[in-house]
């Protein structure tokens, strides 16, 4: 795996530091990060519920638990996690583009568009929300819409292309003309 080093060191850091204050949660959350980019989710959904159990109001490690709920399909547990962390910070656009990704790939479309929509309201750059927009087109099989949304993304720095390749939410538009072509700018 890419940069796995860098991630063992990450764990490393964080666990001395971890050592010398157990009461930090941030130092909690960030091995969790280093666990989660490692797929070790055992070790990274431990270290977010200490964080967590540390500081209840601690919304980041909602968010980025709920991530590992995603990724592991629990979807309900990802979804109580991304609304306790829209609860203690509704002002950040993360937990809610999160939220309305889990939306998409449960086929609520409507509720996606809502929390998706929201995410751009509080910050018209992100570049994972225009993402989000893209696919939610995508699930609606509007391969013009799916094309506009990815094409902001793309000119913002969205820029994971063997996501873009392999992810399933674009299956319905996979073979659109303009999905191929904005796909085949890549390869240029």
């Amino acid at each position: 795996m890419a940069k796995t080093w860098k991630h063992d060191f990450d764990i490393a850091k964080f666990s001395r530091i971890i050592e010398q204050n157990p009461k930090d949660y941030r130092a909690y959350k960030d091995r969790g990060n280093a666990y989660h980019k490692k797929r070790r989710y055992d070790l990274a959904l431990a270290d977010y519920t200490r964080a967590i159990e540390l500081n209840p109001a601690y919304f980041l490690a909602y968010n980025n638990r709920g991530n590992v709920y995603l990724q592991t399909g629990r979807y309900d547990l990802a979804l109580a996690d991304y609304d306790k962390a829209i609860e203690l910070s509704p002002q950040n656009g993360m937990p809610y583009n999160n939220r309305g990704f889990i939306n998409i790939l449960m086929g609520r479309l409507d509720d996606a568009e809502r929390d998706v929509r929201r995410s751009l309201d509080l910050n018209e750059n992100n570049i994972y929300a225009l993402n989000s927009m893209s696919e939610l087109y995508a699930a609606r099989n509007n391969a013009e819409e799916t094309c506009k949304w990815l094409k902001r993304a793309i000119e913002k720095g969205y820029n994971n292309w063997n996501y873009l390749k392999t992810s399933k939410t674009y299956d319905p538009v996979r073979q659109s003309p303009c999905f191929r072509h904005l796909l085949a700018r890549k390869e240029r």
